[in-house]
């Protein structure tokens, strides 16, 4: 059984973890920040034992005792804002991950955090979670090299994608473009063609802050989205 447990992703800030349990892959919620509230998500390959982190966002004295002796091969940040790496300097010296970030937004990066990124990866690409894939699907207009990490399921027994969004995609809407219209256009376009014309209902996403959701709760308000533009 592909959803084993009782996983919700209703996770806060100085709380527990929830952990959902997949055929091949352990998926680990944990928020970061009291202020900001970020979620990181530790992947795990059942079979092999490889982890990848996404997005280091904070308090290294959370991530590191969830790593644990297993250690890390990669950290994936899904866009340059400042509030998705600041752990990132800590987790890389501590674990020797392989960095991972969307082509334009890499420079921006390491910039800010010291942390050169060795894989600068676009719409298309993938990551190795051990035996598991990650594909990249590029979602440009939040920041021009966000990426979103999708794990297609869909061949376990009541398997489905689950798909982690950054700040690109949440319940109720795409992700902030700070009142560039043309960003917000680009943003809605992409996140339309490229996971609600592609994916099924069944997808269960995974973002940046807060709660998840499933395309088929957002499906019938993407017009609403469009049209309120923002």
């Amino acid at each position: 059984m592909s959803d084993a447990g009782t996983y919700t992703g209703e996770v806060k800030a100085g709380g527990a973890p929830d952990v959902r349990e997949l055929d091949a892959l352990r998926i680990t919620k944990v928020a970061v920040d009291e202020q900001m509230s970020n979620n990181c998500y530790l992947l795990t390959c059942k079979r092999t034992g490889d982890q990848v982190l996404i997005d280091a966002a904070d308090a290294s004295a959370t991530l590191l005792p969830l790593i644990g002796d297993a250690g890390l091969t990669h950290v994936i940040t899904t866009h340059q804002h400042w509030d998705h790496h600041r752990a990132l300097p800590d987790v890389v010296g501590a674990t020797g991950a392989a960095t991972v970030a969307g082509d334009p937004d890499a420079e921006a990066i390491t910039e800010q955090t010291g942390v050169p990124i060795a894989l600068q990866v676009r719409h298309g690409d993938t990551v190795p979670v051990g035996d598991c894939t990650l594909e990249v699907i590029a979602l440009a207009g939040h920041t021009p090299g966000s990426i979103a990490l999708l794990y297609d399921d869909s061949a376990s027994e009541g398997g489905h994608p689950h798909l982690f969004t950054g700040d690109s995609l949440f319940p109720g809407g795409v992700g902030n473009t700070f009142g560039d219209q043309a960003a917000f256009e680009q943003l809605i376009d992409e996140v339309s063609t490229k996971i609600f014309d592609r994916l099924p209902d069944d997808t269960w996403f995974y973002p940046g802050h807060g709660n998840d959701s499933t395309l088929r709760a957002e499906r019938p308000h993407l017009q609403e989205w469009r049209e309120r533009g923002w």
